[in-house]
């Protein structure tokens, strides 16, 4: 058995411990991760100040997941590169500029979407 891996309930909450602390070291350290929270908030509010159907929920909430994934992706793929190769490595600096434009990709993304549920809603008020 792995050392760090603890058996029945206790390992279970120990990863949902780490888990948290990843979330809080996202936000701590990564600005754009507080700017998609914020973003993230008030899509939740103006959801809820709209009534969107459960669908509309559904890909509203996988859109915000999934930009939350990919942030927490791209600051993992540039703090184990950093910790790696501290100094100015091109193929590192392109590695870094694919992880960010997978960022840039589900934001965008999520907008459209976002547009496309709320636009309607607001321009029938």
């Amino acid at each position: 058995m792995n050392q760090f891996r603890k058996p029945g309930w206790r390992g279970v909450a120990l990863s949902f411990l780490h888990a948290l602390r990843g979330v809080m070291c996202l936000l701590a350290r990564q600005r754009h991760a507080r700017f998609h929270a914020l973003a993230g908030i008030a899509t939740v509010l103006l959801g809820f100040l709209l009534h969107v159907s459960r669908l509309e929920w559904a890909a509203l909430l996988i859109c915000i997941g999934l930009v939350f994934a990919a942030e927490s992706l791209n600051t993992a793929i540039e703090e184990l590169a950093d910790a790696l190769h501290p100094g100015t490595h091109p193929g590192i600096g392109r590695a870094k500029d694919v992880a960010a434009a997978g960022v840039l990709f589900t934001a965008i993304i999520a907008a459209m979407i976002g547009a496309l549920i709320f636009l309607p809603k607001l321009f029938a008020r």
